[in-house]
């Protein structure tokens, strides 16, 4: 049987049973000459998540999928349950562009009070590559580490983190730090070789590990409010005699601010997106909806169409809005390794939690009888009137995955900038 023959019995499957699982799915001519998944990969969160193509089990009813999917790799996962809706070749290590930054910040990001101040030696801005994206930090000026952080988040700068990398010990021990972070969060398909996402030999991370760093730092409000800030003013240069001026700096997720025709993503908090030559485009977004919280990560969408890697975010968002509830999940977003558990409310993964009928994979994970904590978290401070925050609404509270309040203002944006790569 043909290649599209099985891809159209299986659409027509998914609308008539009510449990299957849909593998590959979405496939045409332009599929058949992109590369193609590895036959075996990681099995981290569930057998299924391991095997090549799309792993979906549609209930009764459940939307079928959107047609205009051309991600090499993807997924659709609950925030706070950790339940994975669906996937595509999600364990598929890929070069991942700027959204490695997130790892960087959920490494890094504890270490230094955002007080503090630190003025740049030019030895820390050496071997930035060509064509990195940048926010304009300069020798010899000083920053604070919060200035700092909002040029890392908004725009992306390759310069911003070698000075913070710089601060931490250095680019050497900052890839050792972040490898190591990664196999706490059990990122298995994650490897760090430039603490920026600038291509390199080597480096790699899959749409499961950049759901799962996103969904780690997102416990850490400085996370959660950079990842969420549309605009920000950044220093300039500091001349002598003169006041220090500063110059905005917005940033550069699409479905944050609505620049360049992509459309804001109602409930759309963050987190990061990515574009380098190797990797194309890259994307992790978290949203909310009628107090459901969702993670999708799309890499590298084969489509001509302008802003793909958004506008692929945005249909799965929509689709597992629509979806939840009426699909057992796939698999599950594990745990860091450090994650105490209680033998006598825990599930070890092995099993199905009660009500769930997600494959596991030995990890420790929340059961339906472990409950939440009480109350929701505070709602993020727009600092000193300098910072715009974008945001969905209340996140409800996992006893292990907090996902505090954001707040939920979108401006208009005086100015659309674009996306600026670091190669």
């Amino acid at each position: 049987m043909s290649a599209s023959k099985k891809t159209a019995w299986a659409v027509t499957a998914a609308a008539l049973l009510p449990l299957v699982v849909v593998s590959p799915a979405h496939a045409d001519n332009k599929e058949d000459q992109q590369p193609k998944p590895p036959a075996a990969m990681a099995s981290v969160g569930g057998e299924l998540l391991g095997l090549p193509g799309t792993q979906v089990k549609l209930g009764a009813g459940a939307p079928v999928l959107p047609k205009e999917l051309t991600g090499r790799s993807w997924i659709v996962a609950d925030a706070e349950t950790g339940d994975v809706l669906a996937a595509h070749n999600s364990h598929w290590p890929l070069a991942p562009a700027s959204t490695l930054k997130m790892l960087f910040a959920d490494t890094v990001l504890p270490r230094f009070p955002k007080t503090t101040n630190h003025t740049v030696d030019p030895k820390e801005l050496a071997g930035i590559g060509s064509g990195s994206s940048l926010v304009g930090v300069k020798e010899k000026q000083t920053y604070s580490v919060h200035d700092l952080w909002l040029g890392v988040f908004l725009r992306s700068g390759n310069d911003a983190v070698r000075v913070l990398a710089e601060m931490n010990g250095g680019i050497k021990k900052t890839v050792e730090d972040m490898n190591a972070r990664a196999d706490e969060l059990q990122a298995v398909d994650t490897h760090v070789e430039s603490p920026d996402g600038y291509d390199a030999p080597g480096q790699v991370s899959s749409a499961y590990d950049l759901t799962l760093i996103a969904r780690s730092g997102m416990q850490n409000a400085d996370f959660r409010e950079y990842a969420a800030t549309a605009r920000a003013q950044f220093p300039g240069e500091q001349k002598p005699g003169k006041k220090r001026e500063t110059f905005e700096i917005q940033n550069t997720n699409r479905l944050l601010t609505g620049a360049l025709g992509v459309a804001p993503y109602q409930g759309m908090a963050g987190v990061k997106n990515g574009n380098t030559t190797h990797a194309g485009s890259t994307f992790t977004g978290v949203a909310e909806r009628n107090g459901k919280v969702l993670l999708v990560t799309v890499m590298n969408p084969s489509s001509k169409e302008q802003h793909a890697v958004y506008k692929e975010t945005a249909r799965l968002l929509d689709w597992g809005f629509a979806a939840s509830g009426k699909v057992t999940p796939v698999g599950r977003l594990v745990p860091p390794k450090s994650a105490r558990t209680n033998p006598g409310t825990e599930n070890d993964g092995s099993t199905p939690a009660p009500g769930k009928n997600a494959p596991g994979t030995g990890a420790a994970e929340s059961s339906a009888a472990a409950g939440r904590s009480g109350g929701v978290g505070t709602a993020l401070g727009v600092a000193g009137g300098v910072l715009v925050v974008l945001a969905g609404a209340v996140f409800l509270v996992n006893r292990r995955w907090p996902l505090p309040e954001l707040v939920g203002r979108r401006p208009k944006s005086r100015e659309d900038v674009d996306d600026e790569p670091s190669r």
